[in-house]
């Protein structure tokens, strides 16, 4: 049962990111085409790994160096966002990884 309802997780906290990501200010963040690939929850619901990808990044280190960073930086407010839409009772601890398996 409780696989089940960590998958509902992992999807909603993907699908939410997608859309919060879009309000952050930053501009390393917000002047880049950022998809949110997946997400990955532990099971006491208390750590998240979000699965990152740039579109037109193409192997440029640097610059997902600095995307990173903005979203590093941007982290506690992504994380104030979804625990105002998503309703858990522990809102995850947000590590960003950049996805190149794309």
């Amino acid at each position: 049962m409780g696989k089940y309802r960590k998958n509902r997780v992992n999807d909603a906290v993907a699908q939410e990111l997608a859309v919060i990501i879009r309000d952050v200010k930053d501009p390393r963040v917000s002047e880049s085409l950022i998809t949110v690939t997946g997400a990955e929850v532990s099971p006491d619901f208390k750590y998240a790994k979000i699965f990152y990808s740039v579109l037109g990044a193409d192997g440029d280190a640097e610059y997902m160096k600095e995307i990173g960073k903005g979203l590093k930086s941007a982290a506690g407010f992504i994380r104030g966002q979804l625990a105002h839409r998503l309703n858990l009772r522990v809102t995850p601890e947000l590590t960003f990884v950049a996805d190149e398996s794309i």
